[in-house]
């Protein structure tokens, strides 16, 4: 659970992804505390590259950015396509299914291809597209502009599409797993997605390959032992004893669930 200091700091990031940029003047009236207070969670989310300082207050950095889709797309194929196999046999004939932006939930809209009467919900042209072979799916997709080379979308429009339906299962990727198990992606638009899958699915599943573990990216959202079901292609390693614990009886390793 976030901290009151962290949350805050999360409520920053937020005014600044709307606004483009804010003041630390401004800050400290809105939030009630000190302009002394707003520097130091300013100067705390520079020093994570989330934000920028400009005269009198920050910016947001959308940097580092992911690597581009269609290198992403061959990186870890096999595990991947292992990974979105088995997430696909937990999906059955009818259900309701939010798919995420990436590469593995693109890949689990592929494995699905062989069920019928799906209703699926996603931001991820490309989950859409794999789905589209089936008459009996019913495909819904958010408005807005589609982001390019990924395919996707991302903003305000793409999230609230999760909030207006509740599916049966809710198939999520993430940019990087840090230690202490906190998701992180490139952007805050893929974390409000992707919570929003989370929320409003009735079984959570995230998955990652191992690449993930320990993969840094700026924008924090969520924790893994928030998922249901976990699915990798192999044990993360020693660094994540803790993790482990957590989510012990979650955590699918995907040979092994096709064994």
């Amino acid at each position: 659970m976030l901290t009151k200091t962290g949350l805050r700091q999360h409520q920053i990031v937020e005014r600044t992804r709307l606004r483009r940029a804010v003041t630390i003047e401004d800050l400290a009236a809105e939030f009630g505390v000190s302009m002394q207070t707003i520097r130091r969670d300013i100067n705390a989310l520079c020093a994570a590259n989330i934000l920028r300082r400009k005269h009198g207050g920050a910016e947001l950095i959308e940097q580092p950015v992911n690597t581009a889709y269609d290198v992403r797309r061959v990186i870890n194929a096999a595990a991947k396509d292992a990974i979105a196999r088995a997430a696909g046999a937990m999906i059955p004939d009818g259900a309701t299914v939010f798919i995420s932006v990436g590469t593995t939930p693109a890949l689990v809209a592929r494995a699905l291809r062989i069920r019928k009467n799906l209703t699926i919900v996603t931001n991820n042209m490309n989950a859409a597209m794999a789905l589209t072979g089936e008459t009996s799916n019913r495909i819904i997709l958010p408005g807005g502009e589609m982001r390019l080379p990924d395919r996707d979308f991302l903003g305000v429009q793409a999230t609230e599409i999760f909030g207006r339906y509740r599916a049966d299962f809710g198939v999520y990727g993430v940019g990087g797993v840090d230690t202490d198990g906190s998701l992180l992606d490139f952007h805050q638009e893929e974390v409000q997605a992707r919570e929003a899958i989370r929320r409003n699915a009735r079984v959570a599943i995230l998955v990652a390959d191992s690449s993930k573990f320990g993969r840094p990216a700026p924008a924090l959202g969520g924790m893994i032992d928030e998922a249901d079901h976990v699915l990798t292609e192999t044990r993360p390693g020693p660094g994540y004893a803790e993790i482990l614990d957590r989510i012990a009886g979650r955590l699918h390793i995907a040979e092994e669930v096709a064994a």
